[in-house]
């Protein structure tokens, strides 16, 4: 029995927002891990009192988000089922699919055989093969790049193998063509990689820019998503930031581009004007990439605040038959040790303009609960893992 159907839901994954180590955080090396909380510590308190009025610190109390008397939204947080902690797994499992082979990371670089293999079939040396943030890279080797022709390869803690190249070194067209060998080569048990990625830049030594010409050559979902069955029966599924990448174009009916998190956020409170009847899904990655990975918990802070302030802008634009639910994807704690994700459970706030008030639900022990409340929502057939948990949500008033 459905208590409430949704023309439209909208999906926002918080890139790496944890709240607190999973229960098997231990196997991952990641005991003790707690992005919000030790955040908040570092910040001695966050202002985020849009979260909070949703019921942020009713999951679990973090400094400087009041507990709202009476939660906006349905409130919960979820444990991930799958064997990984990486962008691919946990969003692909959001959609529906648990991973039981994670995607395989390279903290050490890529083997010597596989970079022997993508020279020779490139025809080009190979420079760098370390982890490492990409404008880093590029200052670092661009110069000795651009002297020698050489690829810069580089990983980072997510599943993937990137190639950085001067676009007046490596024409845009050869460096693609390298990509597509490299994805050829990493798609064996041995390399498997969730994403090749062409990274081309322009400028001179001291000075140099990536440009828009990147291009991901991801691994398709294993099998069909929740987005799959949603298109399949001819609903919307509106992709915002690197979700296209992240499921390789599977299940999505349009897809924008954003440079940003508050890019990301403008381009999505344009989509919520639009008609449509399905989904919209973002993706908001600075999180991650910018804050976690270079273990800046105050610009991690900050960026947390300025997201909350745009919270009402979404709010506002959102009708009486508007389900939004807000998650993340797995943790990065900025205190922790490493640069890598960290093993935790991530927040679940769902919100509608509908509720009178919200209220607790109860712990979800997969991400896959999200597509299968989606997918019973849209009354399309779903078979796959989840549990819906649209019939805890109050009545439409």
């Amino acid at each position: 029995m459905h208590y409430s159907t949704f023309k439209r839901i909208h999906l926002i994954v918080l890139d790496s927002v944890g709240i607190g180590e999973a229960p098997d955080a231990e196997a991952f090396g990641d005991s003790g891990a707690d992005t919000l909380g030790h955040i908040a510590e570092k910040m001695n308190g966050l202002n985020m009192p849009n979260m909070g009025k949703l019921g942020l610190s009713h999951i679990k109390e973090i400094k400087g988000i009041k507990k709202a008397e009476k939660p906006l939204a349905y409130y919960t947080k979820m444990q991930e089922a799958s064997r990984g902690k990486d962008t691919m797994t946990g969003h692909w499992e959001l959609m529906g699919l648990i991973t039981s082979h994670p995607f395989k990371v390279f903290p050490n670089g890529f083997p010597e055989l596989l970079i022997t293999q993508l020279e020779r079939a490139s025809g080009r040396t190979v420079i760098g093969n370390v982890p490492a943030s990409g404008t880093e890279i590029i200052d670092r080797l661009g110069e000795d790049h651009m002297k020698t022709g050489a690829l810069i390869v580089y990983t980072s803690a997510d599943s993937v193998l990137q190639i950085a190249a001067h676009e007046d070194i490596v024409p845009i067209e050869e460096l693609y063509q390298i990509c597509e060998q490299a994805r050829e080569l990493t798609m064996v048990d041995e390399y498997k990689v969730g994403r090749v990625i062409a990274r081309p830049f322009i400028g001179e030594p001291g000075d140099f820019k990536r440009t828009a010409n990147r291009h991901d050559y991801a691994l398709k979902p294993f099998s069909n998503t929740v987005m799959n069955e949603l298109k399949d029966s001819d609903l919307d599924v509106i992709a915002i930031g690197k979700i296209h990448d992240i499921y390789d174009g599977e299940g999505i009916t349009d897809a924008v581009r954003t440079t940003s998190n508050m890019d990301g956020m403008d381009k999505w409170i344009d989509v919520l004007d639009r008609e449509f009847t399905g989904m919209s899904f973002i993706n908001l990655v600075d999180f991650d990439a910018l804050y976690g990975h270079r273990r800046d918990p105050e610009g991690y802070g900050k960026a947390l605040e300025e997201f909350d302030e745009r919270l009402p802008e979404v709010m506002e634009k959102m009708q009486k038959d508007d389900l939004l639910i807000i998650t993340a994807d797995h943790g990065n704690d900025p205190i922790h040790h490493g640069t890598d994700h960290t093993r935790e459970f991530v927040p679940l706030l769902v919100y509608s303009p509908s509720f009178s008030s919200g209220g607790e639900l109860p712990l979800r022990k997969t991400f896959a609960d999200v597509g299968a409340t989606i997918a019973d929502n849209f009354n399309v057939k779903w078979q796959g893992a989840g549990v819906s948990f649209l019939e805890n949500l109050m009545s439409k008033e």
